[in-house]
């Protein structure tokens, strides 16, 4: 009974099984068909709205192109109408030009014509003319020119005093009119430039600070003020003067040198003839630097730009160097000033009158080097240095030893002569004086082994310096009465010459 209870259950729960298992399907079958109905639903509406968008988008699409179409065939008309318009235009010029043309054509046609008919008139009056001259020629029993010839005569005898009269009248009043316009322009430009002239002497004054100091420059027996008078070739004049020593010396530069040195031994203290050496060494190196500085100031003074160093450092030294007792710099910047204004006035080349006025005298700087005339030394250095052979040519003139080839020479000259000419620019007895004392201290450089000399005393006393290792003691003695010998035969001069030789020898040696 259990067994076949289980097997009705066993059998129901198959038959429940299968029975679930179709309801099941038929479900599912169901509710797939009612979603797939659904999804194709949507489907379908999304295809319809994409539609109907594609639709408005080529609606929009053809009326944009219906617009640009429609803009293009207005334009296209629009040109259309403007070529046409242009090419009228065209047309109407061609005809108007054809027509000037034609006209122009007629007009030259006409002149033509008159200018063969004027020439048949001319040469009709010109054989009327000719058949003139020679009915009265035939008349008067003389050509032309002779009839001509004798009017001529005629007048010239009768007027030739009032003739004269004029001629000379016109001359005259032609020189003063020049000569006035010339005085005008040289009084202008001397106006426009007036520079401060001073007059250079032979003596500097040194103040020092007690009169202590003087015993300390003398030295014992005199050794400190030898070597300083050796080393720089000047006298130095110690006297009773409160508070002063005097050095004396023709040349400038080393009058110069010698106060710039002996102020530095004063303020050192240390006198003795090793510091003197040494501080005069010194001392040169300095002016020598000094130097290149009154070229570039003088340069910057006259407005001169472009010039090499070495003239910039010649002019330099022109501002120890005297003319007549006037300082050669500061004239020549003058004549610089004085050349450019002459030119500025007369309209020539300024640049080339300022340039080679202020270079006019740059052979004095080393004219007691070199044998020749300061023009002479001076053309030589500008044309090794390679200046403008313009310059040149006007800077060569200015003492007439060559003649001026140009304008801008003439005005250097002028301007050298009104710089000198001004009313105590320059001394003549100051400049024989220093000549005097430059040659004596050039025939001592005659004579081989002089190392340097000196004219000292006022030229009543040169110091020569040799060389020991070419002069001897014995040489020495016949070369100090050379010197003397030939300073008597050359010189003139009062009283007499000191001829002072003196040979030293120096042996240095070193302890390591």
């Amino acid at each position: 009974m259990s067994q076949i209870m289980l097997l009705v259950l066993l059998g129901v729960g198959v038959i429940s099984l299968a029975a679930g298992a179709v309801v099941g399907y038929y479900v599912r079958q169901s509710i797939v068909k009612k979603r797939k109905g659904t999804i194709e639903s949507k489907l379908q509406k999304k295809i319809a709205q994409t539609k109907q968008e594609s639709e408005e988008t080529i609606s929009k699409a053809r009326q944009e192109a219906n617009r640009i179409t429609s803009e293009a065939q207005k334009e296209r008309e629009e040109r259309r109408k403007e070529l046409l318009k242009t090419e009228k235009m065209f047309f109407k010029r061609e005809e108007m030009l054809d027509s000037k043309v034609s006209t122009l054509e007629e007009k030259e046609e006409a002149f033509e014509a008159k200018v063969v008919k004027l020439k048949g008139i001319k040469e009709k009056i010109e054989g009327l003319r000719a058949e003139a001259e020679k009915k009265l020629e035939n008349v008067a029993g003389l050509s032309s020119k002779a009839a001509k010839d004798e009017l001529l005569k005629a007048v010239e005898q009768n007027n030739e005093s009032e003739i004269m009269q004029r001629i000379q009248k016109l001359k005259q009043e032609g020189s003063e009119r020049y000569e006035k316009q010339a005085k005008e322009i040289l009084v202008d430009t001397i106006q426009k430039y007036a520079l401060s002239q001073t007059q250079d002497v032979t003596t500097t004054t040194l103040n020092i600070p007690s009169d202590d100091v003087k015993g300390r420059i003398i030295g014992k027996e005199g050794r400190n003020i030898k070597a300083f008078e050796k080393a720089t070739g000047v006298d130095v004049i110690v006297d009773d003067s409160p508070g002063t020593v005097l050095i004396s010396g023709f040349n400038p530069l080393r009058r110069h040198i010698a106060k710039v040195a002996l102020e530095r031994l004063v303020k050192d203290g240390r006198i003795q003839p090793a510091r003197i050496e040494e501080i005069v060494e010194k001392v040169k190196e300095d002016v020598d630097k000094q130097i290149q500085d009154f070229g570039e100031k003088a340069v910057i003074d006259a407005g001169v730009i472009g010039l090499p160093p070495k003239i910039i450092k010649l002019l330099g030294r022109l501002y120890f160097r005297t003319s007549y007792g006037q300082n050669v710099l500061l004239h020549s910047i003058e004549v610089a000033h004085l050349s450019a204004s002459l030119a500025e006035e007369l309209g020539t080349d300024v640049k080339i009158a300022r340039k080679a006025g202020l270079l006019h005298d740059i052979g004095k700087a080393v004219d007691h080097q070199i044998q020749g005339s300061h023009v002479d030394i001076g053309i030589k250095i500008l044309e090794k240095l390679g200046q403008e052979q313009e310059v040149i040519d006007a800077m060569k003139a200015h003492h007439e030893e060559y003649e001026a080839e140009s304008i801008e020479a003439v005005l250097v000259k002028t301007a050298d002569q009104i710089s000198g000419a001004r009313p105590g620019a320059r001394r003549d007895t100051v400049e024989n004086y220093l000549q005097r004392l430059k040659e004596l201290e050039d025939i001592a450089f005659e004579f081989s082994g002089v190392k340097t000399a000196y004219a000292i005393q006022a030229g009543r006393e040169v110091r020569v310096f040799v060389k020991p290792e070419e002069i001897g003691d014995l040489e020495a003695c016949k070369l100090a009465r050379d010197i003397a010998d030939k300073v008597q035969q050359d010189l003139q001069f009062p009283g007499e010459i000191k001829v002072n030789l003196i040979r030293e020898t120096r042996i240095i040696e070193y302890a390591r």
